[in-house]
């Protein structure tokens, strides 16, 4: 079967490349473009000036000054990105329209429009009603398509209780998990005597949940991540203030620090205390041979296998007790964490997961394989 061309429409506030992997969505589309790339699809990429994904062709939507005119001059390794989320915002008006015009002038019939903003990129599928649009990576709230592809189970089902409020599924939805290069990643380094927590500093990222933890255990935690502001043994985030002299705050780490980082900690925390959509950093973390300590709930459940990965917890003595040294010792070696990752969440693996969906699409948005044909997908897509 011939491969659908792919035309993957980035966000207003970034640039493609891996400078900006803080930004989990244009984390994903500057990985997405280089995995389709990879698997044979001919693959146009709208976004900024300074993209560097593998791409058929790189198209600029934003330029640096509508940037600047949008959210004005910000250091986005300190401070979290300046875009609000409100589809009739000037941003995301004016990009969509330009998306809009630059699409127009290389669609086919056969093409599929890929779109990772959800509501506010809608304005972009209104205009293309003879092609498929696929929301390929939704880990927010606000989805609309009728293709979608979800980052977990979990996600799925908090968007159709949740936003949607039914308890119907939907056919041609999908879950495809987010996906990572293997070669970003440094597995076999010897471990340091730390643990790790990387994300945003905020709240709901359940950064005091670490910080109590390794106190209990009388164990250094180094953070990273945006929004963190240092004050001697004090860190300050804009609704969050934890202290202690066992913590290390670096500020942002780029792919390659990022890599070292996780492959050196003895576990990686994930207490996020929202339903996690996918949390990608616990998935960074095994790739890297490095067990997780993830809260009980959201796409950890699905992510972090207990006595396998790493291990959930619904307390903070349970956090404690379940990234001891003795809780750690019991679970597979640094190798065989990151290999069984691999073979879950490798853009190798996952590429094949889009590959089979992206056909099932074109079948069914243009009548070849509908709901009652004889078409039949790869049944590993479905698996978890």
């Amino acid at each position: 079967m011939r491969k659908a061309r792919l035309h993957v429409v980035g966000l207003p506030h970034t640039q493609v490349n891996p400078d900006y992997i803080s930004c989990a969505y244009t984390s994903k589309h500057y990985k997405f473009c280089n995995m389709m790339t990879n698997l044979g699809y001919e693959v146009f990429s709208y976004a900024g000036e300074h993209s560097t994904c593998d791409a058929y062709e790189h198209v600029v939507i934003n330029t640096d000054i509508d940037q600047e005119r949008w959210f004005g001059k910000f250091n986005y390794h300190e401070n979290f990105y300046p875009i609000t989320w409100e589809p009739y915002d000037i941003h995301w008006v004016e990009s969509n329209l330009c998306a809009i015009s630059k699409i127009l002038q290389r669609i086919r019939r056969g093409d599929i429009i890929c779109l990772i903003g959800g509501t506010c990129q809608e304005q972009i599928a209104k205009e293309f009603p003879y092609n498929p649009v696929v929301e390929y990576g939704i880990g927010y709230n606000g989805s609309f398509a009728d293709f979608r592809v979800f980052e977990s189970y979990s996600h799925m089902h908090w968007t159709y209780g949740g936003v949607l409020q039914t308890d119907n599924g939907r056919h041609y939805d999908a879950v495809i998990p987010n996906f990572f290069e293997p070669s970003h990643f440094t597995p076999g380094l010897p471990k340091e005597d730390y643990y790790v927590f990387l994300g945003r500093f905020i709240r709901r990222k359940g950064i005091e949940i670490a910080v109590e933890a390794t106190r209990k255990l009388g164990a250094k935690l180094v953070m990273a991540g945006q929004g963190c502001i240092q004050e001697g043994n004090r860190f300050l985030g804009e609704d969050i203030i934890v202290e202690g002299d066992h913590l290390e705050h670096i500020g942002h780490v780029d792919v390659s620090r990022k890599a070292e980082l996780l492959a050196k900690a003895k576990a990686c925390f994930m207490p996020t205390l929202y339903i996690e959509p996918f949390g990608g950093v616990a998935v960074e973390a095994l790739m890297s041979g490095t067990p997780v300590v993830a809260s009980d709930f959201g796409a950890f459940t699905e992510t972090v296998r207990v006595g396998l990965d790493g291990y959930r917890f619904r307390t903070v003595g349970e956090a404690a007790k379940f990234a001891s040294d003795e809780m750690i010792k019991n679970l597979p070696s640094p190798t065989e964490i990151s290999v069984n990752t691999r073979y879950r969440y490798s853009t190798e693996v996952v590429a094949k997961k889009y590959d089979d969906y992206f056909n099932q699409v074109i079948g069914a948005f243009y009548g070849e394989a509908d709901f009652f044909s004889d078409f039949a997908g790869d049944p590993f897509r479905y698996l978890s």
